[in-house]
């Protein structure tokens, strides 16, 4: 199955609104701490609404706390200095979506870690996508690549 691992996230409705996308994807999210705001952040909630009942989340303190839960399964990074476009990589149905914070990626040490980084093809007057958004067009990539049809027609 599919995750979204979010590294150490600094905007409450961002985060929040990953997590609704993800309840109703079906897809389990990771929450790398330390984060920069408390998870019963009002901005957190309103962007969850009442999707939180529906969520498998899991919280990790740190980094390597994360890592060893994730096995065998591949990292998959988004990056602005990704080596491939989302639209040619090819994911699997056990990856890992890894967001960086939204102030600054991920660290050098983690971003030579993921086992693939990928960008989101995008005109070059910009600098990057809400990080909310780059999860959602990478779930969505993901998704149909692995063939995903929901339960609801």
């Amino acid at each position: 199955m599919l995750r979204i691992a979010l590294y150490q996230p600094d905007i409450p409705q961002n985060t929040g609104t990953i997590l609704r996308m993800a309840a109703c994807m079906d897809v389990a999210v990771d929450i790398i701490e330390p984060a920069g705001f408390q998870l019963g952040d009002n901005r957190f909630r309103r962007a969850l609404m009442d999707y939180g009942d529906h969520l498998d989340m899991t919280r990790h303190a740190s980094w390597h706390a994360f890592l060893g839960t994730i096995g065998a399964r591949r990292l998959v990074l988004l990056t602005t200095s990704g080596q491939s476009s989302l639209y040619d990589a090819e994911l699997r149905p056990d990856d890992i979506l890894l967001m960086g914070r939204e102030s600054a990626g991920v660290p050098d040490d983690l971003h030579q870690r993921a086992d693939l980084r990928i960008m989101v093809p995008m005109t070059s007057r910009a600098r990057s996508l809400n990080v909310a958004v780059a999860a959602a067009m990478a779930l969505g990539e993901a998704l149909r690549q692995t063939q995903f049809t929901g339960d609801k027609p």
